[in-house]
């Protein structure tokens, strides 16, 4: 979401692959390395437990729903429409500008999803288990995190001006250059916690907003903005929706998960010294 963000505010469709993929690669590397490790250890604890059978018999791996293969190319041509058409009209509702652009590519979504309904067949989603709950406790949360949030951009959108202004000051020298480091980690400390999406916005607006600059000159420090939001929004459930969306259907599922604070516990365990290390080789 953070990066689909930035692309609908001007930055080129490639210029997160070619300028993270460093970052990726080694975040990446060392959480699967991590995740190997574990999955060792515990494989080997349970080397002398009676193996399990499955008791039911193997069948062929099919994919059902094709149908909806060309609705999600449909989903990708209106995001890539709504990056590239500017008509330039836009609709003011209580002082929020709506641009037509965004108002068609929303539409088109909600219609191919509603298509998509019609077109799938019940039995599919009944033998996938599918139900609406997960969703619905999704975006109950996180209508109330974007209502408790926006007072939070505000107070950042103002800078030096605002309630925040000596957290503000931290991402900018006495000189008035930015300071990627300290963009890295504050971007990604408001990502854990109000979601990784409109933080984005808020640091790339404080970075300047010219996404032109941003990709050239400050280009450091927009890949300081980009990899933290991306990266430090899995510290919590709610750093971003589908974190939650996947607590809440293992929840619903049976499967017991962590709660809020024990997940927290496991990420600052396992990310944050990942995180550590990426910061100062990358942007310090």
């Amino acid at each position: 979401p953070p990066l689909f963000v930035g692309f609908l505010r001007g930055v080129d469709f490639f210029w997160t692959t070619t300028n993270l993929y460093q970052e990726t690669l080694f975040v990446g590397g060392l959480v699967l390395a991590v995740f190997l490790a574990m999955d060792i250890i515990l494989h080997r604890r349970e080397a002398g437990a009676p193996k399990i059978k499955d008791p039911t018999p193997d069948t062929k791996v099919r994919i059902r729903g094709l149908p909806n293969v060309p609705l999600l190319a449909g989903v990708i041509g209106a995001i890539l429409l709504s990056a590239t058409w500017k008509p330039g009209v836009a609709f003011s509702v209580q002082g929020v500008s709506l641009e037509l652009q965004n108002l068609v590519r929303d539409a088109i979504i909600l219609a191919l999803a509603f298509l998509s309904l019609g077109v799938s067949q019940k039995s599919h989603r009944q033998a996938n288990n599918f139900h609406w709950e997960p969703i619905a406790e999704v975006a109950k949360l996180f209508a109330g995190i974007f209502i408790c949030i926006v007072p939070v951009i505000a107070i950042l959108r103002a800078g030096p001006d605002g309630a925040l202004a000596p957290l503000v000051s931290l991402v900018s020298s006495p000189t008035g250059e930015p300071n990627d480091l300290a963009y890295f980690w504050m971007t990604g400390a408001l990502s854990s916690f109000l979601d990784n999406a409109p933080t984005y916005l808020v640091f790339f607006e404080l970075a300047g907003g010219d996404p032109q600059h941003l990709m050239t000159t400050l280009a450091s420090t927009l890949a300081a903005i980009s990899a933290s939001a991306v990266f430090m929004g899995a510290n919590t459930y709610i750093g971003n929706a589908p974190n939650f969306m996947v607590y809440a259907i293992a929840r619903h599922r049976g499967v017991k998960m962590p709660g809020f604070f024990g997940y927290m516990a496991w990420s600052g365990a396992v990310l944050i010294p990942i995180f550590l290390i990426a910061g100062f080789l990358f942007f310090g």
